[in-house]
């Protein structure tokens, strides 16, 4: 296929790509949507500029009927565009969660699994699946690390997109003259995210004025920035086998809560949400001699002004 000069939008996600490449090998995980066919294409670009390895990875969730004929065409149509491509099947199984998250894990896993050393995987997210994200995180009444959103890069995986609107993705492939494909999954308004899209921020735009998804956004990199900070000073105590409850009481609220989830996690708590945390932080702030608090995997009592974890197997007279 030959090859269209690069128009407005396709020089934006160009550039995108070219701030966070380090030279290194790339892996464009694609799933032959404009925003992740937008990707592939930006990255080629920069691969044949660089001199650098490109592939890209299409994921089969097995989901839609005829899904790995589909994934066929995707490899077929990325290694027309002279982009190397393969494709791997998943199983998804939900096993009790949401198929959104299901279909999430299986494909990370895949995509961690597929990368060569030194190979960082390039994912197609935009500002608009930021600013999803953000308002999903609200509605669950989540904490800060929850409205952070999705990381520009972490673990191996760069989301150089995160600038830029949808509208910008579709607008590259027109450019280049290169048909996407609409996950039918992306307009069923079982899932959250689609009923998010569809319709919660196209109502916030209308009522209080465009620009919603870029404070959405804006409001994930502060989220995150403050997100890090509270885990750097929630660190070191983690560790530990037992907390100081003097220490903790001194601490301001959302740092000694953090603290306690950090520390009942590493003491193996199998969860530690925010109900648990207030119940063992009454330990330290509304202690009236409680016997002990449990949480899934533990129980935590104070003793002589100090935080201790006993698994709950533990009989109960050791405590």
């Amino acid at each position: 296929m030959a090859r269209r000069a690069l128009g407005p939008a396709g020089l934006a996600i160009v550039q995108a790509v070219q701030a966070v490449h380090r030279g290194e090998p790339v892996l464009v995980a694609c799933s032959g949507g404009a925003d992740s066919l937008a990707l592939a294409l930006a990255v080629r670009a920069v691969a044949a500029r660089s001199g650098c390895e490109a592939r890209a990875l299409v994921v089969d969730h097995g989901l839609q009927p005829d899904s790995a004929r589909h994934s066929q065409t995707v490899v077929a149509a990325l290694r027309e565009l002279g982009l190397p491509a393969s494709q791997v099947a998943v199983d998804v199984r939900a096993d009790g969660r949401g198929l959104e998250a299901a279909a999430r894990e299986a494909r990370y896993d895949a995509l961690s699994d597929a990368l060569a050393p030194g190979e960082r995987c390039y994912l197609g997210h935009t500002l608009d699946d930021q600013a999803e994200t953000v308002l999903l995180g609200l509605a669950r009444g989540s904490g800060s690390r929850s409205l952070a959103g999705m990381p520009a890069e972490r673990d191996g995986f760069v989301r150089p997109l995160l600038g830029l609107r949808r509208a910008v993705t579709r607008q590259s492939c027109h450019e280049q003259g290169v048909a996407w494909w609409d996950d039918p999954h992306n307009s069923d308004h079982r899932f959250s995210r689609v009923r998010v899209r569809a319709t919660v921020l196209p109502l916030l735009e209308a009522e209080l004025g465009p620009g919603i998804a870029e404070a959405l956004a804006r409001t994930a990199d502060l989220a995150r920035e403050d997100a890090d900070a509270m885990d750097v000073l929630a660190s070191g105590p983690a560790a530990v086998a037992e907390l100081d409850c003097a220490e903790l009481a001194a601490m301001p609220p959302g740092l000694r809560h953090r603290v306690l989830r950090r520390w009942l996690l590493a003491r193996g708590a199998q969860e530690a949400n925010r109900p648990h945390v207030l119940a063992v932080a009454a330990l330290v702030t509304d202690w009236h001699g409680q016997k002990w608090v449990e949480v899934p995997g533990l129980r935590v009592a104070r003793r002589a002004g100090r935080l201790t974890t006993v698994h709950q197997l533990a009989p109960e007279s050791i405590l």
